[in-house]
C-alpha cells in the first residue's frame, strides 16, 4: 500500500459504515450521483480515499456487471477491510432503500385499487418515460460518441428489443465481441482467454398470495442473470426485467411493472432495488429478500473476488473494446424499451403532455432533481383523477 493510500486510512471502519447507511438512506439522483456524491465526501472532504483508488474503483465499477454505485461503495468496502468490509458496507448502503421498497410494495399490494393511488401512479407513470429516455439520450453521448461500430451496436439493440420486447442476453456478450473483433483483434495465442472472459399475514403474501417454492426458485435465478448483466447504468435492468417479468413470466402487467420502476425512481440508493419491488409483488417479503439478494449478488462476488486482480488487466485493449461493445448494446435496450413502455404508459394527451414537460424540465435545467419531477408527476395525477373520477 502506498504512503498516499496509508494516510487516508485516518478514520474507523464504523464511521465509514455510517456514512453509507446515510448515504444508502438520503442519496437521491441515480448511480453517477451517488458515485459524485462518494467522490466529494470521501476523496476531497474527508480525505478517507485517495483520488487514485476511487478512480480505480470507479473504473472498475464501469467495467463490471452491476448496479455501479452499489458496486463502487463495494469496493471501497474492499480497500478498507476486505471480504468483511466489502460485505458491511454492502448491506449498510443497500438495507434502506431495500426497506423502504418492500413498505411500499406492501401499501401498494394492498391499497392500490383505491382511486388516488391510480391517480398518483397514472401521473408518475408518465414521468417515467421521460427519465428514462432523458438517461437513454445522456448515456448515448456519453458512451456511443461519434464511434460508427458503437452506433451500430446501439442501434441493432435498440431495434431489437423494441422488435421482440425482450432482453436478449446473449446479444450482449456478441456485441462485446465483435467491438474486440473490430477494435483490437487479439493475438492467436490470447484468444482463448478473451473468450473465457466474455463468458425469498400481509407481509409474506404479493399479489398473488404467499408463493410456491418452485416460484421463489425461479425469481431467484432470474434476478441472478438480471444482476449479471446490468452494464453501463443501473436503468440497463430495465429491458432485461421487462421481457421476463411481464411477456415471458406474467408476474406483473405492464401498468405494475412501470409502477415498479416508478418506485426505484423515487427512493434513494441503487435503481435496481426495483427488484425488491417486484420480488414483493410476487412473493411478499420472501420474494423481496429472494430478489435483491440475487441481483446483487453478482456485483458483490466481482467485488469480493475480482478487485484484487484488477490491476492486472483493467488497461487491456480486448477488455475495454469489450466493455465499450456491451455497454453500448445496453444503451440501445434501453432506448428499445423507453419504446415499449411509453406505448403503454402514455395512453392519452395528458399522459402525454407530462412526458414532455418532464423531458422538457430534465433537459433545460438540472435544478429539478429526479425525484421530485416524479413526486410532482403524482400529484398532477392524483389531481387529474379525482376531477376525472
Amino acid at each position: 500500500m502506498s504512503v498516499e493510500r496509508a494516510q487516508t486510512f485516518s478514520f474507523t471502519f464504523r464511521e465509514l459504515l455510517l456514512y453509507f447507511l446515510r448515504l444508502g438512506t438520503f442519496g437521491f439522483g441515480g448511480p453517477i450521483a451517488l458515485a459524485g456524491y462518494m467522490q466529494r465526501d470521501l476523496v476531497e472532504e474527508r480525505q478517507w480515499v485517495s483520488n487514485s483508488d476511487y478512480l480505480e474503483g470507479l473504473a472498475f465499477s464501469q467495467l463490471s456487471p452491476g448496479p455501479l454505485a452499489a458496486q463502487l461503495a463495494m469496493y471501497i468496502g474492499w480497500l478498507r477491510a476486505g471480504f468483511i468490509g466489502a460485505t458491511l458496507v454492502a448491506v449498510a448502503f443497500i438495507l434502506p432503500s431495500f426497506l423502504m421498497a418492500v413498505v411500499l410494495a406492501a401499501v401498494y399490494v394492498h391499497f392500490g385499487s383505491l382511486p388516488w393511488i391510480q391517480g398518483m401512479f397514472y401521473g408518475i407513470g408518465a414521468a417515467v418515460i421521460a427519465i428514462i429516455a432523458r438517461s437513454a439520450l445522456k448515456l448515448v453521448r456519453g458512451t456511443v460518441g461519434k464511434d460508427w461500430l458503437l452506433w451500430t451496436i446501439f442501434a441493432a439493440l435498440a431495434i431489437t428489443t423494441a422488435w421482440t420486447q425482450s432482453e436478449i442476453v446473449w446479444l450482449f456478450i456478441l456485441c462485446g465481441v465483435v467491438a474486440v473483433l473490430v477494435k483490437a483483434p487479439p493475438k492467436p495465442g490470447r484468444a482463448r482467454s478473451m473468450v473465457c472472459l466474455a463468458v425469498v399475514n400481509p407481509m409474506l403474501a404479493g399479489i398473488y398470495g404467499v408463493a410456491a417454492v418452485a416460484t421463489l426458485r425461479v425469481l431467484f435465478l432470474f434476478f441472478l442473470k438480471a444482476g449479471a448483466f446490468v452494464f453501463g447504468s443501473g436503468l440497463a435492468i430495465v429491458p432485461f426485467l421487462y421481457g421476463g417479468v411481464v411477456v415471458k413470466f406474467h408476474w406483473l402487467t405492464e401498468r405494475q411493472f412501470v409502477d415498479a420502476v416508478a418506485v426505484a425512481m423515487i427512493t434513494p440508493g441503487p435503481v435496481v432495488i426495483t427488484s425488491a419491488f417486484i420480488g414483493f409483488l410476487v412473493a411478499g417479503t420472501v420474494g423481496a429478500i429472494v430478489a435483491a439478494a440475487a441481483v446483487f449478488a453478482p456485483p458483490y462476488l466481482i467485488v469480493v473476488f475480482g478487485a484484487p486482480y484488477y490491476r492486472r488487466f483493467a488497461q487491456n485493449r480486448q477488455v475495454k473494446a469489450f466493455v465499450q461493445g456491451v455497454t453500448a448494446a445496453a444503451v440501445g435496450a434501453i432506448a428499445g424499451a423507453a419504446y415499449i413502455l411509453a406505448r403503454r404508459s402514455l395512453v392519452d394527451l395528458t399522459t402525454v403532455v407530462i412526458a414532455l414537460i418532464t423531458l422538457t424540465l430534465l433537459m433545460l435545467t438540472k435544478k429539478v432533481p429526479e425525484p421530485i419531477a416524479i413526486v410532482g408527476a403524482g400529484i398532477v395525477g392524483v389531481l387529474l383523477h379525482g376531477k376525472m373520477g
